[in-house]
Formats: structure tokens, sequence, C-alpha cells
């Protein structure tokens, strides 16, 4: 895997166009920077349905990657778009593109600890080891997030990885600041810690070992079998009261799975990870998300009998959600996948989300409205009953948070005082 030691562009000085779109590109200045065009045209297409989407670009699919396309950043002052010079370049190109190799950018960034105030959320902290997510799920909400960076929601969201080296560090430092307060931190709320590319950087155990030293509660999500690693280290912590896992299963059905989510841990390992982890002691729950209609949701009961016949006990269900470029992608990536479904599942997403493909609003981001969604909603309900998963989380004990050596160091000081 190659790697670069580069900078990340800041969010305010967005680059020039990205490379990928195709062969040929044809730039175009937006004379009008500043002016919110598309929210202007929001306003006057406003009580009319939405207009159906554009004819999708040349794909760009690559072997082993979940999007099909590279879009610009929104934040980019110029667009590019491909076009055909006469002679089939472009769809002569899209036939023999390379694999796309994963780079490595580190993250110069200070902090670890990031804060929240979202009321749809269980947690107002988290640590992302990693911007950006090797797994490639095409419909993974943290892509647009990588436009922060000046890079695309696209395959540069799977390719160019910024990771923390001093993750660990900088995690200890804030803990130990005067008046910190502890509460559950959550790990992969963002990307995921147990990404393939931790099986060499080894972040995450290493955000882990502060926790441990710390007896600071904490949480995870992943997709990914890798969290098996850590298991001397969660397993012990359970035993305290400080750790709970939650592994993510999309759908039973692995050649899905391969398209969808193509770097991830198959579904069957998933769900020997959940057995694995509840036979250690592990509190583990199940989130099925994203359920996206037409396509995975009528594997929802199915996908919580069998966790909760691994040993899950708790569960919960994300519904999907389109923000920003994502819209375009995942259109992008239903024409190339399953192109005969694509104009339904795009509808019935619709009626969970009042006519749009993507509602941001609180409250209702999460799980959508109308029928379709509380269908979904009951299902849910009713499946979790049958199988005993609670949506309950497990609560874990913040009460054991102790700076490692503050006591000893206060002593001497107190001490001096006689």
């Amino acid at each position: 895997m190659p790697s670069a030691q580069t900078t990340p562009r800041p969010p305010l000085s967005p680059p020039g166009p990205p490379s990928g779109r195709g062969p040929r590109m044809a730039a175009r200045a937006d004379p009008a920077a500043g002016v919110d065009r598309d929210a202007l045209a929001a306003l006057d297409r406003a009580g009319l349905p939405e207009p159906p989407p554009d004819a999708p670009a040349s794909s760009l699919a690559r072997r082993g990657r979940g999007a099909v396309s590279n879009p610009p950043s929104r934040y980019d002052s110029a667009t590019a778009s491909p076009f055909d010079d006469g002679w089939d370049t472009m769809e002569a190109g899209a036939e023999s593109l390379p694999p796309l190799s994963t780079t490595l950018i580190r993250d110069a960034t200070r902090s670890a600890i990031s804060w929240n105030t979202s009321p749809d959320i269980g947690f107002d902290r988290a640590v992302n080891p990693y911007r950006g997510c090797e797994h490639g799920c095409i419909y993974c909400y943290a892509r647009p997030t990588h436009a922060y960076l000046g890079y695309s929601p696209g395959l540069d969201f799977e390719t160019k990885l910024v990771f923390k080296p001093d993750v660990a560090a900088l995690l200890e430092k804030e803990l130990r600041k005067p008046g910190y307060t502890p509460l559950p931190l959550a790990l992969g709320t963002n990307t995921d810690p147990y990404q393939p590319v931790d099986r060499t950087l080894k972040l995450t155990r290493s955000v882990l070992e502060v926790l441990d030293r710390f007896n600071h509660p904490v949480t995870i999500v992943t997709k990914s079998a890798g969290v098996l690693r850590d298991l001397d280290l969660l397993a012990p912590m359970a035993a305290r009261g400080l750790a709970r896992v939650c592994l993510s299963v999309t759908t039973l059905d692995a050649g899905l799975a391969r398209r969808m989510e193509p770097r991830a841990a198959t579904p069957a390992r998933r769900l020997a990870a959940i057995a694995a982890l509840a036979q250690a002691g592990v509190p583990t729950g199940v989130m099925a998300a994203p359920m996206i209609p037409g396509l995975n949701d009528a594997e929802l009961e199915r996908i919580l009998q069998a966790a909760a016949g691994a040993g899950a006990t708790s569960a919960g269900y994300v519904l999907l959600r389109l923000p920003h470029e994502l819209r375009e992608m995942f259109q992008d990536w239903l024409a190339e996948h399953v192109p005969d479904r694509a104009r339904h599942i795009l509808n019935l997403i619709r009626e969970t989300r009042g006519g749009a493909l993507s509602d941001p609003q609180f409250h209702g981001r999460m799980r959508g409205s109308g029928v379709y969604a509380d269908l979904l909603a009951r299902r849910f309900d009713r499946a979790a009953r049958q199988w005993k998963l609670s949506n309950a989380r497990a609560g874990l004990d913040c009460s054991r948070f102790a700076v490692p050596g503050a006591a000893a160091a206060t002593a001497p000081a107190q001490l001096s005082l006689l």
C-alpha cells in the first residue's frame, strides 16, 4: 500500500477540479461565486415535484471499490464535466480503468475528541482515528465530510485516507485536562475504526489502551471482524462495565454486501464476531443499518434473528440518509448495479423523506416519516421483541474513571504543606 506524507488541504481553500471523472475534462468556473444557486433554484421549485435524476455519467467503477463516480466537492469554485471528443474515448477509457491504490495522508490535527450536541445520537463525544474509509460502503453518510478536506466524497473517500498518527497521545492529553468529566466515548461514529488499514497502523488499539488505563467507558460500532484483534483489551474492560460493541449488519446476502460495501467483512464473519464477543462477555448489539427501501429492508427480521442467535442482546436500525453529494452518487450506483430497480428504490426513499431523497431535520432524519417508514419501525419493534433484543443500550460505568498517576503526584504536594 503506497503512502504519501502530505498535509491535508484546508477546507476554506478548496483545490482545483478533482481528477478521475473521465479521460477528457472541460472545466467551467462559476462566475457568481458566493451566490447559492442551489438554494435559489430550490425556492423557485418550492411545491413542485422533485425533478428526475440526471442521466448517469460514465461509470468509474473499479474492482474492490464501492463508488462508481468521483463527484467534485461542494466547496469547489469550479466544476468539471466529461465530454466525448468524437473518438469514443470516454467509453474505451472506462472499460480499461486500472485498480485504485490507497494513499495514506498524515493528519496534523492537534485534538483527538470531537464533540456534538445532536439530539439524534446517544453520545456527545467521539474519537475517529481515520477520515475516509477503505470499506467503500456506497451509502455511507460520512462520505460528504471528505469535502471538508478538499477531496471528493466518491472514490477519493475510499482511496485517500487521512490518519491521525498521534491520536493516542492527543487523547491522553485531553483526558488529563482538569475538569474533564467522563461519559461514554464513541469509537467509529464517522468512519470505521477497524477498516483494513488499521491492521497495519493499529491506531484503534492505541486508543483503547489509553481508555483502558484511564478506566474510561467506550462504545464501538464497526462492520469488521477485526474488532476481535482487541478482545484481550475489550473483555477485561467489559468486565469492569467499560466497553460495549455493536456490529453493523446491512444484509445477509454476500453478493449484495460485496457490491454495497466491497472491503467490509462478509455478513457471516460479522455474525461470527458477534458470537465471539458475546462469548467473551462483551455486551454486543447489532445495527441493521442502513435500511434501504426496496433493496435490503426485506431482510430486517432475518438480520435481527441471525444476530440474536449469535448472541446479540440489543439492536437498532437507521433508515438510509443521502446528504449532499451522496444523493447523486447513490443514483449512479443504482444505475450501475440494479438498473431495473433503481427508479422503484428512489421512489420508495422519497416516500420516507417527504418527497425528497434526504431530510436533514433533527428527530426525523434517522427513521424517516410517512407510511413506509412507520411500517418499517413497527416491523423492527415486533422483531426486536420476538428475539428479545433490547432497544436500550447497556449502561457503562463512568465512576471508575481515574487519571493514572494523579494520586501519586498529589501526595508529595500535600505532605509539603505539613
